[in-house]
């Protein structure tokens, strides 16, 4: 879905789901499954925060606390709402579903076409990869000094820099026998290009939920996001083909650049969409 679709598809959904339980925080990014019947079912994970929890790293927006215990889904052609609970022992949430019974069910109760499409939520992993961008360092002397701080990668996005996001994508991870469902984010040293490790979070049957960190060998050079773009921006081939493309009447988007494991190696891959000045229809 594009966009401005997108926004309003998670307007008309947030409205039903906060007339029933107004105090769950809610992801901002819906996503359409198709059930076995070829119904389109909306899936929404929820969260619980709060500003009370002592000794915890604050987040802009959201406090010093966070869990996902539950998950929605919204039947896109009757509206009917269900909350399902994928973490019943936390301790909101069990304190909500004790003032509010009936609403929410257990996870054993979603319909098996759906629990198989649940995912883990990009929002928060993307707070939890920011606080492990630090709190990866168990070495007090070395954390008070922050020296082995990472950071996310930058990436450019209509000419101008910001925070990559993170990914989902189908992959065998190393040691495991077959592809799964990852949502997959790198990491970069502080005020260096190159790659230092990758974060992934799980979501498949019964790894749902877990998250697996991966090192590369700091006295090898792993080319981090920046370097492959400015590999790109090199390439004899490339370049001039995205000079030709972005002329008067039409300009070139750049997609996320995905850096995806394969064995002992990494395949980066960056999707060009071409866009009309008038029309924006990308392609």
């Amino acid at each position: 879905l594009g966009p401005e679709t997108r926004i309003l598809f998670h307007r008309q959904i947030a409205e039903r789901v906060r007339k029933i339980a107004p105090f769950l925080r809610l992801d901002a990014d819906p996503y359409p499954v198709i059930t076995k019947e070829g119904r389109i079912v909306w899936i929404l994970d929820a969260y619980t925060v709060s500003e009370h929890v002592p000794y915890s790293q604050p987040t802009r927006g959201i406090g010093n606390y966070i869990r996902n215990p539950v998950k929605i889904t919204v039947d896109a052609y009757h509206g009917t709402v269900r909350f399902y609970l994928v973490e019943p022992e936390e301790p909101v949430i069990r304190a909500y579903a004790r003032a509010f019974p009936g609403i929410f069910q257990p996870l054993a109760a979603m319909p098996e076409d759906l629990r198989a499409h649940i995912r883990y939520p990009q929002d928060l992993f993307a707070i939890q990869a920011r606080m492990y961008a630090a709190f990866h360092m168990r070495d007090p002397q070395v954390f008070y000094n922050k020296e082995d701080l990472w950071t996310i990668p930058a990436r450019k996005a209509e000419g101008r820099e910001a925070e990559m996001d993170p990914y989902y994508t189908i992959m065998r991870l190393p040691g495991e026998t077959g592809e799964e469902f990852i949502l997959l984010l790198p990491f970069t040293p502080v005020r260096r290009d190159n790659m230092i490790a990758w974060l992934a979070a799980r979501s498949d049957g019964a790894h749902y939920g877990k998250l697996m960190l991966f090192d590369f060998p700091k006295g090898k050079l792993v080319f981090g996001p920046r370097q492959i773009e400015a590999r790109i921006d090199q390439a004899a081939v490339i370049s001039p083909q995205i000079s030709l493309w972005s002329q008067a009447g039409s300009q070139v988007i750049r997609g996320s650049l995905l850096a995806i494991p394969i064995e002992e190696s990494l395949l980066y891959v960056q999707p060009l969409y071409l866009a009309a000045e008038r029309g924006r229809l990308p392609e």
